[in-house]
């Protein structure tokens, strides 16, 4: 998980170390430094300061533990004797803190997503790692603790209003510390701040144009004379990867399996087939095994158990078709679209929290990966660099830039559940909003660390028009409850209903109900391509209550991001909803409609 496949200049190149404290991000910090033209390469905290002979900088990443734990992870204090540029983010802003003599404790308020801060007039104000910013910026927070006295030589240069020392550095040694996470997206200036460290640090470039030829030299030594049995979902990432493989193998050697799980989206298999076909691959196994997906989905309700069946059937269905064409496996390896967001989110990294179990890191597969018999060519890669290698293989721009649709498909778009987590029956009304908790609860990621929660629902007159103080609410709720991580407002009743909840688990109807709505969502954004380009992800998914028995709920999920590792929900037009929210709530069994309001972190962008 430590090495980064990637072409650089020099036999032993200068590169800036991040070291890898478990946060959901440290692989998106190595991508933007790249993307800057200066090589990166991540490694575990634990890594002696003698193997640092080679680095010209090093970043401290975040972490889900708090530094003051007995088990938190520790890197080696001699780094700061390198003289060498570092700096600290987040969990790595608190070790840094602890290790040169400040201090850190628990925040009074979390702060989870967007966040004010306000640039310091310090003495460094035109130097440091703010130079240029404005007086107040937002960045992107995801922290329940706080440095509250700094070491000696630093210098505050930014705060807000729940972490007074959001940003603060030693000029002399040009040590930084960052409470706030300027590698993703939403840190305005975010760019500019990671490009200013990178400059401080004598690093060798790279290039991403030679990314295509290094991994087919991979690709080439990790096979050896073997074959690959690929599994291709119809995803972006499983498509690049088969061709891929076909280009670098040749369609002899490379066989694919489509399985069709009954969970795909609405006419998903002759698509894939028609879309492979016109690019000439024709090495393409289709396998309807929807009959056994939902026989051993069936009573299945945790979302981490759902996840391992889907991943488990999976294996299952490819050793059958092997079998069955008379394949020796033994000469074949698996092949995966497995990438980054994909490992990390799973806790494949040391000290990373487990997310969620991807289908593709279930038990099974990750054992045969110890074994050497899983090739994932895209692993180091995020989905806008997949994007990129697709179309420098020639994959058409439609098929590239397709939203990306999770391998379990539906199945983890489908809540299931015994029986009601809670129902609150006297809604808090505030302002001219009324709350309610939900019965269901859904995966979410605070702290880069896990959650398990509740969402809260919004219901207001016109509810089309979604105003600031809703998308506020969706922000500050989750960072000051402990029990809420998602935030809805109700597209279909602007008055708080009685629910009835109806127990359930996985079942063709439930299957087809959802198929239905989401093919619905997907045309009428499709009927704006310029919105539809912009909305990087749209799930639907379906709730287990409604307003009778056995009436089901779908939630709008459409959001923006660049790598999955952050997300902003959308902000659609007030029409468009309405026509999605009268066709989806014209079918048969559909009682509500909402939309999930949440970023990402404190929501995941899947609900499960």
């Amino acid at each position: 998980m430590y090495s980064l496949r990637y072409a650089v200049s020099m036999e032993h190149p200068r590169s800036i170390v991040v070291l890898d404290f478990g946060g959901q991000y440290a692989h998106l910090i190595a991508s933007r430094i790249r993307r800057m033209g200066a090589y990166a390469e991540i490694l575990p905290p634990e890594t002696s300061v003698a193997e640092f002979k080679d680095a010209s900088g090093i970043i401290l990443s975040g972490g889900p533990q708090s530094v003051y734990d007995e088990s938190s992870p520790q890197a080696d204090p001699g780094i700061f004797d390198l003289g060498i540029p570092v700096l600290g983010l987040c969990y790595g802003l608190h070790w840094m803190t602890q290790q040169l003599g400040g201090e850190v404790k628990q925040g009074k308020v979390k702060e989870y997503g967007k966040t004010k801060i306000r640039n310091q007039k310090s003495e460094i104000r035109n130097t440091g790692l703010l130079a240029g910013c404005p007086d107040e910026l937002t960045v992107w927070m995801s922290h329940g603790d706080e440095a509250v006295k700094l070491p000696e030589g630093f210098v505050q240069t930014a705060t807000s209003d729940a972490c007074i020392n959001s940003a603060f550095e030693d000029p002399e040694r040009k040590f930084f510390a960052l409470q706030f996470h300027p590698e993703v997206t939403h840190t305005e200036y975010g760019s500019e701040i990671m490009n200013r460290f990178v400059k401080l640090c004598d690093t060798s470039p790279w290039s991403v144009s030679q990314y295509h030829d290094r991994i087919s030299e991979e690709i080439k030594e990790q096979v050896g004379d073997r074959n690959v049995f690929m599994l291709v979902s119809g995803g972006v990432d499983s498509t690049v990867a088969f061709t891929l493989l076909n280009q670098v193998l040749g369609p002899d050697r490379v066989q694919g399996l489509l399985v069709d799980t009954g969970l795909m989206r609405k006419d998903e298999v002759p698509q894939i087939e028609r879309a492979l076909g016109e690019l000439g691959i024709t090495n393409l196994h289709v396998e309807d095994a929807s009959e056994e997906f939902f026989a051993n989905l069936k009573d299945v309700y945790d979302p981490e158990e759902k996840r391992g069946v889907i991943g488990q059937t999976f294996l299952d269905v490819q050793k059958r078709v092997a079998d069955d064409m008379g394949l020796n496996m033994d000469q074949w390896l698996l092949g995966q679209g497995t990438i980054y967001p994909d490992t990390i989110e799973t806790g494949s990294t040391k000290h990373a929290a487990k997310i969620k179990t991807h289908h593709n890191r279930v038990e099974a597969i990750q054992q045969m990966i110890e074994q050497g018999l899983v090739i994932e060519p895209l692993a180091d890669l995020y989905k806008d660099e997949v994007r990129k290698l697709g179309e420098e293989l020639g994959l058409p721009h439609e098929l590239v830039w397709r939203h990306p649709f999770p391998g379990p498909g539906l199945g983890v778009r489908i809540l299931c559940a015994e029986k009601a987590e809670s129902l609150s029956t006297n809604p808090e009304i505030v302002s001219d909003l009324q709350q309610l908790v939900l019965p269901v609860r859904s995966v979410g990621v605070q702290g880069d660390g896990r959650t398990y929660r509740h969402a809260i629902a919004l219901f207001k007159n016109d509810p089309f028009e979604i105003s600031d103080e809703c998308w506020s609410f969706a922000t500050s709720v989750p960072n000051s409850s402990p029990d809420i991580n998602r935030v809805l407002i109700c597209l279909s009743q602007t008055e708080v209903p009685s629910f009835d909840f109806t127990p359930g688990s996985i079942t063709p109807d439930r299957a087809d109900l959802l198929r239905e709505a989401d093919a619905i969502a997907d045309e009428e954004l499709h009927k704006d391509e310029k919105l539809h380009h912009q909305v990087w992800q749209f799930p639907v998914v379906l709730l287990p209550f409604g307003l009778r028995e056995g009436g089901q709920s779908i939630v709008l999920r459409p959001i923006e991001s660049v790598d999955a590792m952050t997300a902003n929900a959308a902000h659609l037009p007030s029409e468009m909803l309405q026509r999605m929210t009268e066709r989806i709530i014209a079918l048969d069994g559909i009682d509500l409609v909402f939309l999930d309001l949440t970023s990402k972190p404190p929501g995941t962008i899947e609900w499960e």
